[in-house]
């Protein structure tokens, strides 16, 4: 085909000039429609059950993955030597109690106190083995308190009984579990009791930027580069809950067959994660957190992906069907009853097991873990644990501990001597270098073997992470909402202007497509080049039309107008959500980054033009990460991408509102990584040498000449 003649040119630029001047007032303008807004911890969560357990199993195997991933522990560090210290051994009225602390990893320490039933109780004991309990305590520490005035009122309502026990009710469970025969261990979060490696402060109420956080090559929490590794407060909780369970599972009288996980509030989402993530877990007790409303507020209980198209009563139901009980009280759980609860009925039901969950009706009390609570988890407990019917269900007073009892650390084991961020500086380093050997070790070629496998295994890990990130395929037609805004025809030029939405995704996106209009013209190909920058930032200068007429004269040209980022004090920026605590998790825990939902639009557009079905061959031009992702994502769709701007990083941004921002992005490879998941389909590097990463994924796919270096053509 001829190159079109300079009327040609002159002609469909004043034409998209006009067209996109004149568009401005349309329904379609610069902001694509009202997009979602942002959504926050505090919005609804509704779980919509899948209809059959095929579609659930899948559902599950991508949420457990999204929640390793969002903790920071996809792959999983190593679990070093615990090295668990035991002293200090308290006698009280039917069990012991003693103060532990090991290492959840060289040089973090966890705390706590571990309860054990009296030697003379031999309730539960099989083969001379115990069942375990892990007690996350959640907000409050192992430790809380209650006023005389707070535990009077308590015992006036019901919500505690007795003036000794109830006046700590965060122990009294533990205590109670230990007389009922199981061994219950009590560990400490972050900044409570004898956990100050992290302050309170830092774990729990960070609001002000330090300055150490600027710091890229010795990064601490809330840093870019903590954001860039998906490495949180979050997630060295989670990673304390999994070495908890480790200690426990591993004293010598423990039947690691027979462990449940209960806590409340902040230690009920802990329960939440941990009895999702971790298989040896057989019985939950989650309270105050499994919730369609508030999702927990704090930032030790947020991470980056963590909720993202989920909530909590979702990720709860990953443990199902295993047996799992909770309450719902006068709190953020109140309508769990009506809207939660059932779902989580019908699924268990669709599952087999429909007696195997249960919610008690605690609206008369306030937000708790009372005794009220604690007289429904114990029966279930004991029924899930394998515990002999003359178990004794009814709580009894212990004599309170002093503090000296409750402290961990004394002057023969003194605590640990590096803390803040110091301390936070050797955790993330040696969680990078537990990211980089792990990852490192998946790479094709690394250390030999079979490279089908180590394909494999590498598309499972780096692919999986990535699939978290850009967690959505090509959509179908039938889902898509495709409105023809205007076509002109100049001459033997054609424009169509095209709005395309999708209602359940809640985006919309405006693309223009540039053809040649005479008769029986037929393109050689579809070539998608994407604009980032607004809906007549591409349009203003007459030459960058005719660049494209120049270079794609056989060619049908589609250019989407993707979602424009802020410009703030010379900087691209994202929207955050209205919260004045600065922090990541916040926005990007429940909100796709922008990169992610331009990727969102991209694919849109594939669909809408025909990706998913015409036998055109279509080259998508990568000069975006979206556009990047999009190409990686249906890459049996696109078959050709061009990288035309492979020296881009993503770990070159320098704030979590940058509109690039990907949380995870580093530890992941960067655009390498991404970019080696297309592999085995056509990829071209417009400028520069190919990754070395692609290269080597490429030659363990068999597929070296799908990549070419050379100019786009």
């Amino acid at each position: 085909m001829k190159k079109p003649s300079l009327l040609w040119t002159i002609a469909a630029c004043s034409l998209v000039v006009s067209m996109l001047s004149a568009g401005r007032t349309s329904v379609a303008q610069d902001v694509q429609l009202e997009n979602a807004p942002l959504k926050t911890l505090n919005d609804h969560f509704p779980f919509e059950v899948p209809d059959s357990v095929d579609q659930w199993n899948a559902r599950r195997e991508a949420l457990r993955r999204r929640v390793l991933v969002a903790n920071g522990l996809w792959p999983l560090p190593e679990k070093t030597e615990l090295q668990p210290v035991i002293h200090g051994k308290i006698e009280r009225e039917g069990f012991t109690v003693e103060k532990v602390y090991f290492q959840s990893l060289p040089g973090h320490f966890v705390s706590g106190m571990l309860f054990r039933p009296a030697p003379e109780n031999q309730l539960g004991v099989v083969d001379g083995k115990r069942p375990a309990v892990l007690c996350p305590h959640g907000h409050g520490g192992r430790t809380m308190k209650l006023s005389d005035a707070a535990l009077a009122k308590e015992i006036e309502t019901g919500g505690e009984v007795f003036e000794s026990s109830g006046r700590y009710p965060k122990l009294a469970r533990c205590a109670q579990l230990a007389r009922m025969g199981c061994v219950s261990f009590i560990f400490d979060m972050l900044g409570y009791a004898d956990s100050q490696q992290v302050s309170y402060e830092i774990a729990h109420r960070h609001a002000e930027p330090r300055f150490e956080e600027r710091d890229r090559t010795e990064p601490c929490f809330y840093s870019i580069e903590a954001d860039l590794k998906l490495q949180t407060v979050m997630g060295l909780q989670t990673w304390n809950a999994i070495r908890s369970l480790d200690f426990l599972s591993e004293l010598p009288e423990v039947d690691s067959d027979r462990l449940g996980v209960t806590g409340g509030s902040g230690g009920g989402t802990q329960t939440i994660l941990l009895s999702a993530i971790d298989p040896r877990v057989q019985v939950a007790f989650p309270n105050g957190m499994v919730s369609t409303s508030m999702q927990g507020g704090c930032y030790c209980e947020n991470c980056n992906y963590l909720r993202i198209g989920t909530g909590n009563v979702e990720l709860a139901a990953l443990f199902a069907p295993k047996p799992q009980g909770m309450t719902a009280a006068d709190d953020w759980t109140k309508d769990m009853l009506t809207d939660g609860y059932p779902q989580l009925k019908q699924l268990y039901t669709m599952l087999g097991q429909p007696q195997n969950v249960i919610c008690g009706d605690l609206l008369k009390y306030p937000h708790n873990y009372n005794h009220a609570t604690r007289a429904i988890m114990y029966p279930w407990m004991a029924k899930h644990l394998g515990l002999p019917e003359e178990t004794p269900l009814i709580e009894s007073d212990f004599e309170a501990f002093t503090d000296a009892e409750m402290a961990v650390y004394d002057d023969d084991h003194p605590a640990p001597s590096v803390t803040g961020v110091e301390h936070e500086r050797q955790v993330l380093k040696w969680w990078s270098d537990q990211n980089e050997q792990a990852l490192a070790a998946v790479v094709p070629g690394a250390g030999g073997g079979d490279s089908a496998d180590q394909l494999k295994q590498y598309r499972d890990v780096v692919g999986g992470a990535w699939r978290v990130i850009f967690d959505r395929d090509l959509p179908n037609a039938d889902d898509l909402e495709v409105e023809q805004l205007s076509e002109k025809v100049e001459g033997d030029v054609r424009l169509r202007m095209v709005l395309v939405s999708h209602p359940k995704w809640q985006t919309a996106v405006q693309y223009a497509e540039l053809s040649l209009a005479k008769a029986g013209a037929s393109p050689k190909r579809v070539v998608v080049n994407p604009s980032h920058n607004g809906m007549q930032s591409r349009w203003t200068e007459q030459d960058a039309l005719a660049g494209y007429v120049k270079n794609y004269p056989d060619s049908t040209v589609v250019i989407p107008f993707l979602q424009t980022p802020q410009l703030e004090d010379d900087q691209l920026v994202q929207p955050l959500i209205n919260d004045s605590r600065t922090y990541s998790g916040f926005t990007f825990g429940y909100n796709r980054p922008l990169v992610v939902k331009r990727y969102d639009q991209l694919l849109c557009v594939l669909a809408a033009s025909g990706a998913d079905s015409s036998n055109i061959p279509m080259r998508l031009i990568g000069q975006f990460p979206a556009a990047i992702a999009a190409g990686v994502f249906a890459a049996e769709q696109v078959d050709e991408l061009v990288l035309t701007n492979p020296g881009y990083r993503f770990a070159n941004v320098r704030h979590y509102r940058d509109a690039d921002f990907i949380p995870g992005a580093k530890k992941y490879f960067d655009l390498p990584g991404l970019v080696s998941l297309r592999a085995p389909h056509q990829v071209t590097f417009d400028s520069g040498d190919a990754f070395e990463l692609v290269e080597k994924v490429y030659a363990a796919a068999g597929a070296t000449d799908a990549i070419a270096v050379k100019g786009a053509e």
